[in-house]
């Protein structure tokens, strides 16, 4: 891969996620250019324009602009937020269908242009629409990587720190597996200042199923709500383009390639993983107690699942 001087970032689907994305990107002064593409031309170009107008009191100057496919030749990453919406009552898995059509799509005119970039997929199932794009663009493992349980994760520690009354960012814990149903909480290494969360908790279940549902099930809670989660999930993708683009060998819970990690192949899936300029560099396998590797592997089980009939 070339790496470029600027950090050019190319947005596709401009919808709820992806305008909050670019909200978050000019906000905090992640790139120096960001290219939006909709296929709703007209709101692209009014997002753009309306973002333009609050480069002034952006942290950094950030160019930004409506674009097209032809953009996407030079850019150092691709964030995609295309395509069909999760529904009241439907998961996330039940929208494979109709997303990996989209996708296919989406991949085949960014790589007509010769891209040669990094990928960061957001788009639902993304553990299997991940997958999905590194087999469509045919890039390395590495350079393709999903947004996986990194709002999750990020949930879980809210939800525990409010628990403990710490700030959130003193909470050290996972959500790992599937970005969805069948993902798991990590008790076992999860704590607070080194102290278990577990032993905090005084082990108590009850408390730990309570905590980890509401994790867990938080996104049909905001689409029952509001219609959709946006604001969450944009903060988590921006967390990891800033990872990428300032090379920071972060570790994050992002949907990567297993390659005989947590005796698993052939799937990506929400994992702590380290992010540089290069995208993913190394998977970790944390530690996990018999129960959690027995989820995880159901977790692994349901994915291949859903993608092994459309690439067999």
């Amino acid at each position: 891969m070339q790496k470029l001087k600027g950090n050019k970032v190319v947005l596709v689907g401009n919808g709820a996620v992806g305008s909050s994305y670019a909200f978050s990107m000019l906000n905090q002064g992640v790139c120096d250019e960001f290219v939006i593409i909709d296929l709703n031309e007209a709101k692209a170009i009014g997002d753009a324009m309306d973002l333009n107008h609050g480069v002034v009191y952006a942290p950094n100057p950030m160019s930004i602009k409506y674009g097209t496919y032809a953009d996407c030749k030079d850019a150092d990453l691709i964030v995609i937020c295309a395509g069909a919406a999760q529904k009241p009552g439907e998961t996330r898995l039940d929208l494979v269908g109709k997303n990996m059509k989209i996708f296919k799509s989406i991949v085949d005119e960014i790589m007509a242009t010769g891209f040669d970039g990094i990928f960061l997929i957001a788009t639902n199932p993304v553990d299997v629409l991940t997958y999905a794009v590194q087999k469509f663009s045919g890039l390395p493992e590495g350079r393709v990587i999903g947004s996986g349980t990194i709002l999750d994760t990020a949930r879980f520690r809210f939800l525990l720190s409010q628990e403990f009354e710490v700030a959130a960012d003193s909470v050290h814990a996972y959500i790992i597996g599937e970005h969805g149903d069948s993902e798991l909480a990590v008790w076992s290494s999860a704590n607070v200042a080194g102290m278990k969360v577990t032993a905090l908790l005084k082990d108590d279940k009850e408390k730990m199923e309570e905590i980890f549902v509401n994790t867990r099930d938080a996104a049909y809670e905001i689409i029952k709500a509001k219609g959709a989660t946006y604001y969450g999930v944009a903060m988590g993708l921006t967390r990891i383009s800033k990872a990428i683009l300032g090379n920071e060998n972060s570790v994050l819970t992002v949907s990567a390639k297993l390659n005989g990690e947590y005796g698993h192949d052939d799937v990506y899936i929400g994992v702590p993983t380290l992010i540089n300029r290069n995208g993913i560099s190394k998977v970790f396998e944390t530690p996990l107690s018999a129960e959690e590797q027995e989820k995880f592997d159901k977790s692994v089980a349901t994915l291949k699942a859903i993608q092994e009939p459309f690439f067999k």
